[in-house]
């Protein structure tokens, strides 16, 4: 997908608090190609950038999905106060809408969590308010990681959630990915009668990725955006 492809959430952090866009000033993931995409946070100011695929059929999805990308909490102006996701089935075209996304955690060390909850307040902790699993690994910042965030859709209503990792290292971008389920992160049921999440499933919508930030001169990156829709 192209730039063209790409809008962004309404209600966003402005490029004046959070700069962003394509660079081929950082280095890419093993496998990146020329370019990624980065954010940088200018002003001490809590709230998201996001942007969602804009393609037909795609704004919204009829139903879930699968969105996999590199993500980075790159180095900065210190361990915490941000954090990159990628998000599947978000309900509107703003950052306060609710989404499952799937991201590194504002934590340090980090570690891989998912979580459904509003798309603005990114992945606050490991453990906090809407976090439905976290990894048993944690990582370092400046870690490249290759995640994968499956949402399907069952005709009874309930929303299977998987994650998944590819190791760099061994695959990296350009050779087939070898996903891998994370460890301390089984498969997740949001059952439709919203007894596992503590609410309704979300059985559609929008997909993208994003960039919390709390404070200034903190860095995320992302890679290699693969997104495909249930039928």
């Amino acid at each position: 997908m192209g730039s063209a492809d790409w809008t962004f959430l309404n209600d966003g952090l402005d490029i004046a608090t959070v700069d962003r866009g394509v660079t081929a000033g950082i280095p890419r993931p093993p496998g990146g190609g020329t370019f990624l995409y980065g954010f940088n946070s200018l002003a001490a100011t809590h709230g998201a950038v996001a942007l969602f695929a804009s393609l037909t059929n795609f704004a919204p999805m009829a139903k879930g999905g699968t969105i996999r990308g590199c993500l980075q909490r790159g180095p900065g102006g210190g361990p915490t106060g941000f954090s990159p996701f990628l998000f599947l089935c978000g309900q509107g075209t703003s950052v306060n809408d609710n989404a499952y996304l799937l991201g590194l955690s504002d934590d340090d060390p980090h570690r891989i969590v998912l979580r459904k909850g509003s798309i603005v307040a990114g992945i606050p902790d490991s453990e906090g308010p809407g976090v439905l699993l976290r990894s048993s690994e944690s990582f370092a910042q400046g870690t490249w990681l290759h995640l994968r965030l499956d949402a399907v859709v069952n005709t009874n209503g309930d929303v299977v959630l998987t994650v998944y990792r590819n190791d760099l290292a061994a695959h990296p971008l350009g050779a087939p990915a070898d996903w891998q389920a994370v460890a301390g992160m089984p498969v997740f049921i949001d059952d439709q009668l919203g007894i596992n999440s503590g609410s309704q499933p979300l059985t559609s919508g929008r997909a993208g990725f994003g960039f919390s930030a709390a404070d200034v001169t903190r860095r995320g990156f992302v890679d290699h955006i693969e997104l495909y829709r249930q039928l």
